[in-house]
Protein backbone atom coordinates (compact mmCIF):
# COMPACT_ATOMS: atom_id res chain seq x y z
CA UNK A 1 0.00 0.00 0.00
CA UNK A 2 1.25 3.92 -0.64
CA UNK A 3 0.07 6.65 1.58
CA UNK A 4 1.51 10.27 0.59
CA UNK A 5 1.85 12.49 4.31
CA UNK A 6 2.88 16.04 5.37
CA UNK A 7 5.39 15.81 7.75
CA UNK A 8 6.80 18.96 9.70
CA UNK A 9 9.94 18.95 11.82
CA UNK A 10 10.32 21.35 15.06
CA UNK A 11 13.89 22.34 15.14
CA UNK A 12 15.72 20.28 17.30
CA UNK A 13 14.96 17.00 14.97
CA UNK A 14 15.90 18.84 11.67
CA UNK A 15 19.32 17.33 11.93
CA UNK A 16 17.96 13.46 13.23
CA UNK A 17 18.05 10.81 11.41
CA UNK A 18 13.90 10.17 11.61
CA UNK A 19 12.58 9.36 8.26
CA UNK A 20 15.60 6.86 8.30
CA UNK A 21 15.08 4.72 11.31
CA UNK A 22 11.50 4.56 10.60
CA UNK A 23 12.22 3.07 7.25
CA UNK A 24 14.61 0.68 8.99
CA UNK A 25 12.78 -0.21 11.67
CA UNK A 26 9.30 -0.80 10.50
CA UNK A 27 10.26 -1.49 6.49
CA UNK A 28 8.37 1.35 5.24
CA UNK A 29 9.86 2.88 1.81
CA UNK A 30 10.30 6.67 1.81
CA UNK A 31 9.93 8.39 -1.59
CA UNK A 32 10.86 12.09 -1.09
CA UNK A 33 8.19 14.10 -2.92
CA UNK A 34 8.89 17.80 -1.84
CA UNK A 35 10.81 19.22 0.89
CA UNK A 36 12.05 22.38 2.63
CA UNK A 37 14.37 22.81 5.26
CA UNK A 38 15.13 25.95 7.46
CA UNK A 39 17.24 26.77 10.41
CA UNK A 40 13.83 26.43 12.97
CA UNK A 41 11.74 23.94 10.99
CA UNK A 42 11.59 21.39 8.37
CA UNK A 43 8.55 20.46 6.09
CA UNK A 44 8.75 17.16 3.83
CA UNK A 45 5.79 15.32 1.58
CA UNK A 46 6.93 12.14 1.55
CA UNK A 47 4.80 9.02 -0.12
CA UNK A 48 5.44 6.27 2.09
CA UNK A 49 5.04 2.10 0.51
CA UNK A 50 4.98 -0.67 2.86
CA UNK A 51 2.33 -2.92 4.84
CA UNK A 52 -0.72 -1.13 6.29
CA UNK A 53 0.53 -2.11 9.60
CA UNK A 54 4.09 -1.55 8.98
CA UNK A 55 2.62 2.47 7.64
CA UNK A 56 0.65 2.51 10.50
CA UNK A 57 3.50 1.59 12.78
CA UNK A 58 5.96 3.75 11.24
CA UNK A 59 3.49 7.09 11.30
CA UNK A 60 3.08 6.39 15.07
CA UNK A 61 6.36 6.51 15.53
CA UNK A 62 7.01 9.56 13.75
CA UNK A 63 4.50 11.01 16.00
CA UNK A 64 5.58 9.60 18.98
CA UNK A 65 9.29 11.68 18.05
CA UNK A 66 7.60 14.75 17.89
CA UNK A 67 7.10 15.22 14.18
CA UNK A 68 3.38 16.54 13.14
CA UNK A 69 1.85 14.46 10.49
CA UNK A 70 -1.11 15.13 8.02
CA UNK A 71 -2.14 12.88 5.62
CA UNK A 72 -1.77 13.77 1.92
CA UNK A 73 -4.46 13.20 -0.80
CA UNK A 74 -3.77 13.55 -4.30
CA UNK A 75 -0.16 13.90 -6.02
CA UNK A 76 2.37 16.71 -4.73
CA UNK A 77 5.16 17.56 -6.82
CA UNK A 78 6.37 21.08 -6.32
Amino acid sequence: MKTRVKLTFPQHLIKEPVIFRMAKQFGVMPNIRRARVTETVGEMVLELEGRDEDLARGIDYLKSQGVQVELVEGDIVE
